[in-house]
Order: structure tokens, then C-alpha cells, then sequence
């Protein structure tokens, strides 16, 4: 969890030493794993500030691994209510890294950590087509890691001369000040966090932490907040737990594979929320067939076929072409950079074929290169 001790593990007593180091009561985590683990019948959901205080501990690494493990299977088990998800998410805002607030239009996205195993990605292509349109895109996540062990948004940037891995957050705020995007790379930005994959590896399943995930923004500044769901109690609870938070401004996507990509080949399904709770949320079913953009589904084989498919997009041609202005359009209007889905459509379109897509993406490359 935390610094470990010469011989590789912690200590019963050197958590003990840590946990009293930083004014945790070593019993308190017991507590909150009983409150979550104790069955229907005298078994509850934590308050936001329980929830709050019990993954700060997580992270500041106040408990043993077998705590930890049973906290985060226990919470699944009863899934987490909105107030949990906003605690957890306050407790990130705490924790976290935070980037400098943007006066761009800023697009921050939430997409599962564990990556992609079956489609073709499009986010990595989708930042740069709204960054051409002078957008800022905020992009979250980390290396390869359970369950799924997929191809991951820093590894598709990577192979696209974009690797934003190993910038220290100084230079992440830098470039998204001048540029307009940021990467949040865990293993680089946020350790905390990164501490707890290991016991996903252990647990073998997404713990209520890959649901936080989804929904957390290191942009502190106003921004759309576009969100990944699969199952429709999710869309629900986010919608809550974020308008709980003051995120007023969020677009969730059951997208492929929980991600926020919107199927060409098959109807697709988002909803727009605009003034938090009291807003109210805007359903849209989209075809992509009625805008010229229906296409099959473009399977992942490799990342060297992914780098090749994604030039060939990004120069205007190939099998991602049709997705990539579905999504780019789409996003455009529902950011307001376009007034409709035709407009966004077409400038969607137009920035592809006047190069200016690719141009944004060398001029990227060029600036870590000379950093």
C-alpha cells in the first residue's frame, strides 16, 4: 500500500506506526468494513463522509491489504449509492492532482482504466479532432491492469509519438495550458491510487474504485463531463452521485465496451445532464446509418494494426474514418462548439480533410520532443 518495509511487505506494527503517524485510529477501518460487510440485515451504506474518510485511508495506506481487499469486495457486493460514490469522490479531489482551470471549452473524459480488449479505440483520435477545433481534452487513466489487462488510452497515444507517460505534472500543466490536452497518468500522477491495483489482481473483479474512475475529473474548472456505462443503474448513479458534487454538466455514454464511444454500426444510447440535479437529463438515440456513418465495428487485433488503421484516419480514409467524425460530431455539438449534429458533423469532416487534425497531431509531437 505504502512504502514498504527492507524485507518487501509492511508490518502489522509498522501500519500500526503509520496509521498513528498520520492521526488514523487503526480501529476505524474496521469499523467502516462492518458497517458495509455485515449482511441485509444489520449491514448499511456508508454516509459521504464515511465513504470519504474510508478511501482516504485506502489511500494513505492506513490498513493491511487483507483490510483493503475486504473493504473493496464488500463494497461491490452491495454496490455503492450515490452519497458513496460522492465521498469517494471528494476523497480524489483531496488526494489527487489537479490541473489549472482552462478557459477552452474543456472535455473531460472517463473511460474504464483497464483499457480495451475487443474494438478498435477512437478516444485518442476523437481528443486530438476536438483539440483542432480548439477544445481542451482531459484524459485519465494508467498502464495495462486487471481485469481486463487491455490496450489503454497512454499506450494508443504513445504509439500516435504522443507519449505523455513520464511528464511530471508541472509539464502536464504546462502543455495543457498551451496546447489544450492533459494527460493523468496514474503510475506517474497519482501513486495513491496506484497502490490499489494490485489487490484488483487479487479481488479478480472491478472494485466500486473502477466506477470512480469513471466519473472523477482532475479539471477542478468548469467542464463537460463525458462518462462510459454499460448497465443502466450506473447511468443513475452516476448522474447522482456527480450532481452531489457540483459537476452540473455530464454526458454519459453506453459506449463500446464502457467506454464513451458511440457504436456505428448499431443504435446508440446518451444522455445529457445540464444543471446538476435539478436540471433534468436529455435522452438521445442516435443512428449513425441516418448520417451516411453506419459501418461495422472495427475489431482490436494489435496495437501495430490499431497505429496503421489511425493514420489512415487521421489522413481521412481507412476504417475508423466513419467512427471517428460519429464521435468527433457528436462531441462538438454537445459541447456547443457546434449547434447541431449535422454542423458538428461536418466540421467533424472538414477538419479531417483539411489535414488539420493531423497538423495538431505533429505539432503535439514536436512539443514533447522539444520540452
Amino acid at each position: 500500500m505504502s512504502t514498504p518495509s527492507p524485507g518487501g511487505e509492511w508490518t502489522a506494527q509498522r501500519r500500526l506506526e503509520r496509521a498513528e503517524a498520520l492521526g488514523a485510529d487503526p480501529r476505524r477501518f474496521r469499523e467502516l468494513i462492518a458497517a458495509l460487510g455485515s449482511g441485509e440485515r444489520s449491514g448499511r451504506a456508508l454516509s459521504r463522509a464515511e465513504a470519504g474518510e474510508a478511501l482516504d485511508l485506502l489511500l494513505d495506506g492506513c490498513c493491511t491489504d487483507a483490510q483493503a481487499g475486504a473493504f473493496l469486495i464488500a463494497h461491490r457486493l452491495r454496490r455503492p449509492e450515490p452519497q458513496e460514490l460522492a465521498g469517494m469522490l471528494d476523497s480524489y479531489a483531496r488526494r489527487g492532482p489537479r490541473l489549472a482551470a482552462s478557459p477552452r471549452r474543456v472535455l473531460s473524459f472517463g473511460v474504464p482504466f483497464d483499457g480495451r480488449s475487443r474494438s478498435a479505440p477512437l478516444l485518442p483520435l476523437v481528443a486530438l479532432l476536438l483539440l483542432a477545433a480548439g477544445a481542451g481534452v482531459v484524459l485519465h487513466g494508467g498502464d495495462p491492469m486487471p481485469v481486463k489487462y487491455g490496450l489503454t488510452t497512454a499506450e494508443a497515444l504513445a504509439a500516435l509519438d504522443l507519449d505523455r507517460r513520464g511528464l511530471p505534472w508541472d509539464a502536464v500543466n504546462r502543455h495543457f495550458a498551451a496546447e489544450g490536452l492533459a494527460l493523468l497518468h496514474q503510475p506517474t500522477h497519482f501513486p495513491a491510487a496506484e497502490r490499489l491495483v494490485p489487490l484488483r489482481e487479487q479481488i479478480g473483479k472491478r472494485p466500486p474504485v473502477a466506477t470512480l474512475e469513471l466519473l472523477w475529473s482532475c479539471h477542478p474548472g468548469p467542464h463537460l463531463q463525458v462518462s462510459g456505462f454499460v448497465h443502466a443503474p450506473t447511468e443513475r448513479l452516476a448522474g447522482e452521485a456527480l450532481a452531489a458534487t457540483g459537476q452540473d454538466d455530464l454526458l454519459l455514454i453506453k459506449g463500446l465496451e464502457g467506454g464513451v464511444e458511440l457504436p456505428t454500426n448499431r443504435v446508440a444510447i446518451a444522455s445529457h445532464r445540464v444543471g446538476g440535479a435539478a436540471g433534468g437529463a436529455e435522452r438521445l438515440i442516435l443512428r449513425a446509418r441516418d448520417h451516411g456513418l453506419g459501418a461495422p465495428e472495427v475489431p482490436l487485433e494489435s496495437l501495430a494494426q490499431w497505429r496503421d488503421q489511425a493514420r489512415e484516419a487521421l489522413a481521412g480514409s481507412g476504417p475508423l474514418r466513419p467512427g471517428l467524425i460519429w464521435n468527433g460530431g457528436f462531441l462538438l455539438w454537445r459541447a456547443g462548439i457546434s449547434d447541431s449534429l449535422p454542423a458538428g458533423l461536418t466540421r467533424a469532416e472538414r477538419l479531417l480533410e483539411d489535414g488539420a487534425v493531423e497538423q495538431g497531431r505533429r505539432q503535439l509531437a514536436d512539443g514533447l520532443t522539444a520540452r
